[in-house]
This record gives structure tokens, sequence and C-alpha cells, in this order.
């Protein structure tokens, strides 16, 4: 976790201390941890906003947050623990957003269909049908689902 910059404490201060750390805010990376409750998720939808107008990424702000907020409650139900959430543009690839939400559960989550009438069970269909590409990967204490966003090549 990264100390306590002007800078960083500003970010904390406007999430409303609902977060646990910023790991780091800078360059062409964000990372936060957010504590296993509910409030987590519109702090997490908060941040990941921030970064991205900060980048100058608002044109996807809101299926960016739309998405981590699915995978943030997916992370609050089903596991216990900081649940981590990272913003990464890749410099190897030009016009991809990579947003990686990890907890501390190591099953990987399953897409279920669900009924009319239910009130859960759509985010993985959500993710799989708004993102670019989605996935899993296992981590050293559980698991990150991540997704791609497209976004607009600088000076394009």
């Amino acid at each position: 976790m990264c100390p306590l910059t002007p800078r960083n404490r500003t970010w904390v201060y406007s999430l409303g201390w609902e977060v646990i750390g910023v790991i780091d805010t800078e360059g062409d990376r964000a990372e936060w941890s957010f504590p296993a409750e509910p409030g987590a998720v519109r702090t997490a939808r908060r941040a990941v906003r921030n970064q991205l107008r900060h980048w100058d990424l608002d044109s996807v702000g809101d299926i960016a947050a739309l998405l981590v907020s699915e995978l943030v409650t997916n992370a609050l139900r089903h596991a216990t623990g900081p649940i981590g959430v990272r913003l990464v543009r890749p410099a190897h690839l030009d016009g991809v957003l990579l947003v990686e939400v990890s907890d501390p559960l190591p099953d990987p989550p399953r897409e279920r269909v669900a009924r009319l009438d239910d009130e859960s069970g759509r985010g993985l269909q959500l993710v799989a049908s708004s993102a670019r590409r989605w996935g899993t990967r296992p981590g050293g204490a559980g698991k990150t689902v991540w997704f791609e966003l497209a976004v607009p090549v600088d000076g394009a």
C-alpha cells in the first residue's frame, strides 16, 4: 500500500473513508482495497468514475462503474474479507482498459441463467455481454475476475 500523499489523502477523503487503502492512483494504473461491507459497492463505483475522469476516459465511466458494482456485489455476496479493485491501461494494448476485482474466495464465479422474476443472477451475463473480453484467474489468496473495455486511443 502506498503512503498517504496529499493527492491520495484527497482520494480517501472524497471516498468518505469507506476504503481500506489507496494502493496506487498514479500513472497508468489505480488500485484500491475496500472492506467487505455494503458501502463498498458505492465507494468502488465512485473511485472508478473519478479515476476514469482523471484519465479523460469519461466515455467508459458508466459501463465500467456498472460492471465494477456487479462484481463487487458478487464478492460481497459470496466472499468475506477485503475486495480489491484495479484499473490498468496496459502500455502494450492501445485502446484497452483492464478492470480487475479480487476477493479472498478461491472459487470462480459461475454464470447462471436467471428466470424472469429472479432478483439476482444477471451480473456475469452483463459483464460477458458488455465487455470486450472477461475471465477469472486464481490468486495467492482468492481469485480475480477481470474484464476489458475498449477505450479511445490517445490522439485518435
